[in-house]
């Protein structure tokens, strides 16, 4: 299993936020509006932790809690499950707790609190926080919490291998993401393979004996960890 979460919110601009959040502690994730087509994602998919809202459009946030409690795949019956929910009285909060919620936390809530209580379940599980985290609203890259001396494309290449782990992504792709939020940046197709030389050498300092950056030939780079 990836560490990747799941969050199914019908609020987009909470889910966004969420979402950026959990990228900046080193997570991907993936957004779902609605409990059903979330059911269905995590039945073929399940991630290391949902985020899940209660109030939800068909399928609500207890009635899809249940249903992974009562699947027959482990990975399901144990997935690790925070409900968030506006209903804030004692009563809602137990129904969360009693369908197999593993925390619950009340709008309007912290992002900051919400990823540290992701991180807390997680450890308990067994799932340390990831190793590489990315900080996509300080543009910054950090290896065990150190952050890594990164020029603006080199950020920008390493973030996007590293939020996509196992992923390939050709010279063309990588560019355009290098570009993402600094369209001026002066990068050549070619120039891609320098930086990941380049990003190879910090990273393997930093991570000795690692490779973490692989070439795939006649595609690009994936990156795995």
């Amino acid at each position: 299993m990836s560490d990747r979460i799941v969050i199914v919110e019908d609020e987009p601009e909470l889910a966004a936020l969420v979402a950026d959040y959990a990228h900046a502690a080193g997570y991907t994730a993936d957004v779902f509006g609605d409990g059903a087509a979330a059911l269905d994602a995590l039945r073929r998919d399940p991630p290391a932790l949902v985020v899940l809202d209660l109030m939800l459009p068909g399928l609500d946030g207890l009635a899809l809690c249940r249903a992974l409690r009562a699947d027959a795949n482990p990975l399901l019956a144990d997935l690790p499950v925070v409900m968030v929910t506006a209903r804030v009285e004692e009563i809602d909060r137990l129904l969360g707790l009693e369908a197999g919620a593993d925390d619950y936390l009340c709008k309007p809530f912290s992002p900051r609190e919400l990823v540290a209580r992701i991180k807390a379940i997680l450890r308990r599980a067994g799932r340390p926080a990831p190793v590489v985290a990315v900080d996509t609203l300080a543009r910054r890259i950090a290896v065990h919490g150190k952050a890594l001396d990164l020029t603006p494309t080199e950020y920008g290449i390493l973030a996007a291998l590293a939020r996509r782990p196992g992923q390939v992504f050709s010279r063309a792709q990588l560019l355009d993401l290098a570009r993402e939020g600094n369209a001026s940046l002066d990068v050549t197709d070619r120039a891609i393979d320098t930086h990941v030389k380049n990003l190879r050498r910090k990273l393997d300092a930093a991570l000795p004996g690692v490779d973490a950056i692989r070439s795939i030939y006649g595609l690009g780079y994936r990156f795995d960890l």
